[in-house]
């Protein structure tokens, strides 16, 4: 008979299990450790992704206003009068329109990184040319250069956002990328008047131009990820150029000029339509838009948490503009003493906002893989269609002497933004969790 030790285990087998059970703990805590780390490793790096995309979509912003601003230093230094300085914001709406989407399958051919920072660097750049050498000629080139640089940003943006922010946090990132391009806008005015005091018009070009071209610099040194078809895994299908005219995305691209139209009018023509038919004060009047247009801001954060909470993005955006449509109507009917307009065009504009990052979440999921860049190219053409027709739309509204009918007409405009939302949402074939059948059916031929 062998001796047995007190544990009735032979005595070879004693030190490897208490080996093993001093090792468990330490290296449970290791791969946890290891897992955190990189956790850690991915929120910087999306982090840092969102904040030089938003960066970068708060040059586009700044500078969609650095020419309008300086009309009063351009008709001077040129002799024209507003109407030839306001054809060049035509010009530059037509060409951004036009190449919107064919620089959305750029961005999936090559990827969007070095359209993003070519986009950059051409802003900047035409501005600088434009303060070295100013005539009616190079305005015109340098509107349609801004045309072509303004329609790189949505594309290659939203394709980086979509492929690198996690999907629990991509509504709030939308939201801060959409909020970023807000600010830009509010500061352009105030920048630029500060740098024409400084130094000048033709240094205030040089100035604006040189944002752009340090902020490319700036994406290429900390490292901008990129997105695109080139670089999706290769197990991801292809999508051809037909799969994309999908009923989705082309209800989408009509959701987009809807919305243009509806905000365009209050944002440009408010103002004015607010003095002329209520007799409204120059000061109450811009307050109010004031009060619009920073509460959009607002709107947008918050809409990023909504939309993060909700795959219903379509009845998000039907329910905020049902409420606005009846808001602004009431702003068409009803002559509202000063306070109660304020806080009226507060709301609306809240509301506005809040439908962002909705509006965005529909057009990542209606896209099919590897295709963002091209689907939000595709819908964006919406903002430039709305662009291009507001200001004539509005502008005869104004001159027929029909002030009122510009929130009329912003109403109507909501009130179609709202059935349509139902239908983007419907076509979605995220929300389905099935291939769009539509979308089968064109690729098939």
């Amino acid at each position: 008979m062998q001796p047995r030790s007190w544990t009735n285990n032979h005595s070879s087998t004693i030190f490897p299990r208490i080996l093993k059970r001093n090792l468990q703990v330490p290296m449970a805590d290791v791969l946890a450790a290891s897992q955190q780390a990189r956790s850690a490793r991915k929120a910087n790096s999306e982090f840092r992704t969102l904040g030089l995309i938003s960066v970068a979509h708060w040059v586009s912003h700044f500078h969609l206003l650095v020419l309008p601003m300086l009309f009063p230093f351009l008709k001077q230094q040129l002799g024209v009068g507003f109407i030839e300085l306001g054809f060049a914001l035509t010009v530059f709406a037509v060409v951004s329109g036009l190449t919107q989407t064919p620089l959305g399958y750029v961005v999936d051919h090559i990827g969007a990184r070095v359209v993003l920072l070519l986009g950059l660097a051409l802003g900047g750049l035409s501005f600088i040319l434009l303060g070295l050498h100013l005539s009616y000629f190079s305005l015109m080139a340098c509107a349609v250069l801004l045309g072509i640089a303004n329609s790189v940003y949505h594309p290659a943006d939203y394709a980086i956002l979509s492929a690198h922010m996690n999907d629990a946090r991509m509504g709030r990132a939308f939201s801060i990328h959409t909020f970023a391009g807000f600010l830009g806008g509010a500061v352009a005015p105030a920048l630029m008047a500060a740098l024409v005091a400084w130094v000048g018009g033709f240094g205030a070009l040089i100035a604006a131009g040189a944002i752009g071209v340090f902020v490319a610099l700036l994406l290429l040194i900390a490292g901008i990820p990129d997105a695109g078809a080139k670089h999706a895994p290769a197990s991801q299908p292809k999508v051809s150029t037909r799969s994309l005219l999908t009923p989705a995305l082309i209800v989408l691209t009509a959701f987009f000029t809807l919305l243009g139209l509806s905000n365009s009018g209050i944002a440009n023509f408010g103002v004015v339509a607010l003095m002329n038919s209520y007799g409204t004060s120059f000061s109450t009047a811009n307050i109010a838009l004031t009060a619009y247009l920073g509460a959009s801001a607002v709107g947008v954060l918050a809409g990023g948490f909504l939309a993060d909470r909700t795959r219903r993005h379509g009845q998000v955006a039907a329910v905020c503009f049902a409420i606005n449509t009846a808001i602004v109507l009431m702003i068409a009917l009803v002559t509202l003493p000063a306070v109660a307009l304020t806080v009226t065009m507060t709301t609306a504009g809240f509301l506005s906002g809040v439908i962002a990052p909705s509006r965005d979440m529909l057009v990542r999921e209606a896209a099919p893989p590897g295709a963002a860049g091209r689907a939000f190219g595709i819908v964006s053409t919406g903002f430039n269609f709305s662009g291009i027709a507001s200001p004539l739309l509005f502008g005869w509204i104004m001159d027929q002497n029909m002030p009122r009918w510009v929130f009329v007409a912003s109403a109507v405009f909501m009130a179609l933004t709202v059935v349509l939302a139902f239908f983007t949402e419907r076509k979605s074939p995220a929300q389905s969790g099935k291939p769009d059948a539509a979308l089968n059916g064109v690729a098939g031929g």
